[in-house]
């Protein structure tokens, strides 16, 4: 169990920070709910505190898994899927997984793949997704603004 302070990632969601947590009597069923504040934004989220496992709730990651994550993000882009229907529900998974590693590799290859072509709205949702869960992330681990983890990861990537 979590506690008020914990720095979480929340999958689809990004990383924040659990406010507190507070009993809740929703559709007449009393719960605990962590209060899940995201960086740069005014909403919180109620997650049940009895799903923790079964949503994928899991510590932010430590320095040394970001430098891992980076390092990803420099490497050669992996193949996808030519149908984008399949490719779309490829990366979905990887994001849907809260694996900070997945997560970096669609980033990677979604920023890479705008470069030389057009993405569907679709793939632009999901890199915008991926983008904004990375970076939540890379801020609280490593205590950067979300300008400084953006020019991280748009540096790695040789976006500039």
């Amino acid at each position: 169990m979590f506690s008020a302070g914990d720095k979480i990632v929340y999958p689809m969601h990004g990383a924040g920070i659990i406010c507190g947590i507070e009993e809740r009597k929703i559709l007449g069923q009393k719960k605990e709910y962590y209060i899940f504040k995201l960086p740069c934004s005014e909403i919180n989220i109620m997650i049940p505190v009895d799903s923790e496992a079964t949503v994928g709730i899991r510590p932010v990651a430590d320095r040394a898994v970001i430098s891992d994550a980076i390092n990803l993000l420099q490497a050669e882009s992996t193949e996808m899927d030519g149908n984008w229907n399949r490719r779309y529900r490829d990366n979905m998974e990887k994001l849907k997984s809260g694996d900070i590693m997945q997560v970096a590799e669609v980033v990677r290859n979604l920023m890479r793949m705008e470069i030389k072509k057009n993405l569907s709205s679709g793939e632009k949702k999901l890199l915008d997704s991926g983008k904004q869960i990375l970076i939540s992330e890379i801020m609280l681990a490593a205590d950067m603004t979300w300008r400084e983890a953006e020019e991280m990861i748009k540096k790695a990537v040789g976006h500039c």
